[in-house]
C-alpha cells in the first residue's frame, strides 16, 4: 500500500517563512522518532511525510558549502533589484528562486524508504526527467552534478533546468528542488549558478518557445512524484505555514 504524503501548495511565500515551516515539520518528525526510541506513547504514531510546493519572491540562497563570491553583484545592487539573500543549511552552492519557478520541498523519513541520500537525489531527478518527457524534452543527469540538465554531454550546450539541494537529519529530509518553468532567467546572470562556471540555465518556457501553464506542470510533477516514490499525495488539513 502506498505511503501517504501530506501535500500543500503554499502559493507565493517569502523564503524564510517557508524555511522555518520546513524546520518545524522536520523537528516534529525528529521528536516523534526520539519518543518512539523511548517507547513513549504518541497521539500521532510515527513520522509523517510532507511535500510542499511554493513560489518565492526573488531570492538567492547559498548552500552550506557554497562560496558567497559566486554572487556577482554587490549587496546594494542586489537590494536595488529587490532580491533577498539567505545562507542556508542545505547542500549545494548558490541558486535563485523566484516567481514562475516551481520549488518543491519534500520532508520525508527515508527510514520508511531507503536510507540512501544518493538514491533519494536520483529519485528527485527522475521525477523532473519524467515530467519533462511529457513536454517532449529529454532531461538528463550530468555526471558529478546534481539536478536535471539538457544536453549535458555537449560542451557549450549544457543547460540546467532544475537545481537541487537537500538537508537530511536522522534520515528526515528538507529543502529540495527548483524547477524553472516560466522563470525570468536574467536573475541567474548575477550569480554563478550552483557554483558551476560556463554552463547555461534554462526553463520550460525557453525550451518550448511558449508560456507554460504552471498548474498543469504542478499536476504532472505530483503525478510523477507519486509514481517514482510509490506514495499517495493527500491534502494536508492545515495549510498554514505561519
Amino acid at each position: 500500500m502506498a505511503q501517504p504524503v501530506l501535500f500543500e501548495d503554499l502559493g507565493n511565500r517569502p523564503y524564510k517563512e517557508v524555511w522555518d515551516y520546513q524546520e518545524r515539520l522536520l523537528q516534529e518528525n525528529l521528536a516523534r522518532k526520539a519518543a518512539l526510541r523511548r517507547d513513549e506513547p504518541l497521539a500521532v504514531p510515527g513520522t509523517q511525510h510532507h511535500l510542499l510546493f511554493v513560489e518565492h519572491p526573488p531570492v538567492y540562497t547559498l548552500g552550506k558549502s557554497g562560496d558567497v563570491s559566486h554572487i556577482l553583484i554587490s549587496d546594494d545592487e542586489r537590494l536595488a533589484k529587490g532580491i533577498a539573500y539567505y545562507p542556508t543549511n542545505r547542500g549545494g552552492d548558490i541558486t535563485f528562486h523566484g516567481p514562475q519557478q516551481l520549488v518543491g520541498y519534500p520532508i520525508l523519513d527515508l527510514e520508511k524508504f531507503k536510507t540512501d541520500i544518493g538514491l533519494y537525489l536520483r529519485n528527485l531527478e527522475e521525477v523532473i526527467i519524467r515530467t519533462m518527457a511529457v513536454y517532449g524534452l529529454e532531461g538528463k543527469r550530468s555526471s558529478g552534478e546534481t539536478g536535471v540538465w539538457l544536453d549535458p554531454e555537449v560542451k557549450g550546450r549544457e543547460r540546467k533546468i532544475c537545481a537541487m539541494g537537500v538537508r537530511c537529519s536522522r534520515w528526515v529530509t528538507m529543502h529540495g528542488f527548483a524547477f524553472n518553468i516560466n522563470t525570468n532567467l536574467d536573475y541567474f546572470s548575477y550569480i554563478v549558478p550552483c557554483g558551476i562556471q560556463n554552463k547555461q540555465v534554462t526553463s520550460l518556457q525557453r525550451e518550448l518557445g511558449r508560456q507554460v501553464d504552471m498548474e498543469e506542470v504542478k499536476r504532472e510533477v505530483r503525478r510523477q512524484f507519486e509514481a517514482v516514490f510509490d506514495v499517495q499525495l493527500v491534502a494536508a488539513d492545515n495549510a498554514d505555514a505561519g
